[in-house]
């Protein structure tokens, strides 16, 4: 995605960066550690591969992700959170994953809670 050249405040560009379905998704699931991209596929119920290439390409050029790769046979790919530009936007997932929760349980979602094992 190409940022515009002006905007109105700095939360607006940030959130220009990490907008979309699975941005957000694929930096929360990062908080975890260093991981291959089969890995983050499978962890990512729904995601596609192509959409998961292109958004981690994406967090990448923004800087809140990076990847490593091991040298031999087979090659090992492995994308983790940047520090401390992956690292701060954990926080801020961190209080928004907070307020959705405590958003589900003043409207009775205790159960999707306890299935995700979240309470």
């Amino acid at each position: 995605m190409k940022l515009r050249d002006t905007y109105t405040c700095p939360l607006e560009l940030v959130h220009d960066m990490i907008r979309g379905k699975w941005k957000p998704i694929i930096l929360w699931r990062l908080r975890l550690g260093k991981t291959s991209l089969a890995q983050l596929e499978r962890d990512i119920d729904g995601i596609t591969q192509k959409m998961l290439l292109e958004h981690l390409k994406e967090l990448r050029e923004y800087g809140f992700v990076d990847k490593c790769t091991s040298q031999g046979y087979p090659l090992k790919t492995e994308y983790f959170l940047t520090h401390p530009q992956g690292e701060q936007m954990l926080e801020a997932l961190r209080i928004m994953q907070e307020l959705g929760i405590d958003y589900m349980l003043r409207h009775g979602m205790e159960e999707a809670l306890r299935e995700r094992g979240l309470l």
